[in-house]
């Protein structure tokens, strides 16, 4: 069974005031110790269970690597215990096993036997790999003469030359052309429907929501967070904007989605509302048909400059669209407290039918990163049905035309 448990895993590195300090407490072992602990990560649980796949996102220095190398046994940890169940393999640093005066082809071998491939496996591997790999007579050059991006590839295509129990994935595939970030999720696809357990560290949100089943958030050294993707992302896009201890807190709405709301709040989102043509407000739209999102925003502080934003999301929490007044070159400035402004974006609501929601911005410049006066996920839920137009799939209605000539 290829599962992972982690229980109260934390790991500790010592710091030295001196290379003195160091040097004495070695050559003085019953001396007290002239060290103290540095802890990057404390008492970190969770549980993936076979075939599930798990996102682990969190800031630089959250303790997301220090995780990751002790699962693949590359560094021990100070307490705590994890079990991993089945052959594992890992596409961490990149290059990670490699020689660099070594072939391409050399280092295959050298590193396939590190993933505990014999050399009749890798003799059998090789052609599929080449293949996959796509670098052509690079193979038979030294890995020095290699770009990033083909390091990555020839990495990848080893790591997962045979589908493993469980594998595991750092920020290495964020290296490279995106033909082949496509190609290799594509093959982490196929082992999660045959049965792979996944585990992916990634900052990217399409990634994380698209590939994995729940995720974790690590904030320095410790899980603050786990749930669904999409929970996970939004807190954590709350978290990067929180430069000054804004505040975040999280709702449970009627259909069971958790709304995220963060900022300093200067400025404050009164009232949000789409209305239909005849400018009722409505939560069911008619693919096509004009549509108007009107938000009203209170000023609760002077503030020297606005822009507020929109963004369409599906129901897996991918962007469809989104705009702002700062990209429309429509900013206000020089708002004051008391102040009240009312936004209207008038489109045609030319998607797929399906569900969808609207995240708002208010912030002071084009993200929400740079002073978040208030960030909305959920801020309006909508549907769109499809009873007047042909019958097509996918997000984007282009009402294509069509001529036909039979010769």
């Amino acid at each position: 069974m290829s599962e992972v448990q982690v229980v109260k895993l934390s790991k500790a590195y010592k710091t030295y005031p001196s290379q003195w300090a160091r040097l004495a407490e070695w050559l003085i072992p019953n001396s007290k110790p002239r060290h103290t602990l540095k802890w990057v990560l404390q008492d970190i649980s969770f549980h993936i269970k076979p075939g599930e796949a798990l996102g682990v996102v969190g800031m630089n220095g959250a303790g997301k690597s220090t995780l990751l190398k002790i699962l693949t046994g590359t560094t021990q940890a100070t307490s705590g215990h994890l079990v991993a169940s089945g052959r594992v393999a890992a596409l961490l640093e990149l290059g990670m096993g490699f020689h660099p005066e070594f072939t391409g082809r050399q280092n295959i071998y050298m590193a396939g036997q590190l993933l505990g491939l014999s050399m009749e496996d890798l003799h059998a591997l090789i052609p599929s790999i080449e293949a996959f790999a796509e670098i052509g007579e690079y193979m038979d050059q030294p890995l020095r003469t290699y770009s990033s991006g083909m390091q990555m590839r020839l990495a990848f295509s080893v790591a997962t030359a045979r589908r493993p129990d469980i594998l595991i994935v750092d920020e290495a595939l964020s290296v490279g052309d995106s033909y082949f970030q496509h190609k290799s999720f594509d093959r982490i696809r196929q082992f999660r429907q045959q049965g792979t357990t996944l585990l992916i560290v990634s900052h990217d949100r399409q990634a994380i929501q698209s590939v994995c089943d729940r995720a974790i958030l690590l904030n320095k050294g410790k899980l603050v967070m786990e749930g669904l993707p999409e929970e996970v992302m939004d807190y954590y896009g709350a978290m990067m904007a929180e430069k000054e201890q804004h505040t975040i807190r999280q709702e449970r709405l009627d259909n069971g989605k958790v709304r995220t709301i963060s900022g300093t709040g200067e400025a404050s989102i009164r009232s949000v509302a789409l209305l239909d043509k005849h400018g009722k407000a409505t939560e069911v739209i008619e693919v096509g048909s004009p549509v108007t999102l009107e938000v009203h925003v209170d000023i609760k502080q002077d503030i020297p400059r606005l822009v507020l934003g929109f963004m369409i999301k599906d129901r897996m929490g991918q962007a469809i669209y989104g705009i702002n007044t700062h990209r429309l070159k429509r900013e206000i400035i020089d708002l004051s407290e008391g102040d009240t402004v009312v936004y209207r974006y008038a489109f045609p609501a030319n998607i797929g039918k399906g569900h969808y929601s609207i995240a708002l911005s208010l912030s002071r410049l084009d993200s929400h990163i740079d002073t978040n006066y208030e960030w909305r996920d959920f801020a309006l839920v909508f549907h769109i049905i499809n009873s007047t137009q042909p019958d097509f799939v996918g997000s984007a209605w282009l009402d294509s035309s069509l001529d036909i000539q039979r010769a």
